[in-house]
């Protein structure tokens, strides 16, 4: 196969040197913050504080449902 046949594709692409790898500036402010908060040693405490606060939610709204139901 001819490289300098008119049909061929050129990839010279691939060979700039203006490639921008700065992820983080490209990344909207939702994205960084999911990123900071859900991942990671601070997205475990994050998910195990969520986690707790939805049990002692559920907690109280069972107990004080438990006293207006039983309050006879």
């Amino acid at each position: 196969m001819d490289s300098n046949n008119a049909d061929s594709v050129h990839y010279g692409r691939w060979n700039d040197d203006n490639i921008n790898m700065n992820v983080e500036a490209s990344q909207s402010t939702a994205m960084r913050i999911y990123n900071r908060v859900c991942t990671g040693s601070l997205g475990v405490a994050v998910k195990a504080a969520g986690a707790l606060a939805a049990l002692v939610s559920v907690y109280v709204i069972g107990y004080v449902t438990g006293y207006y139901v039983h309050r006879v």
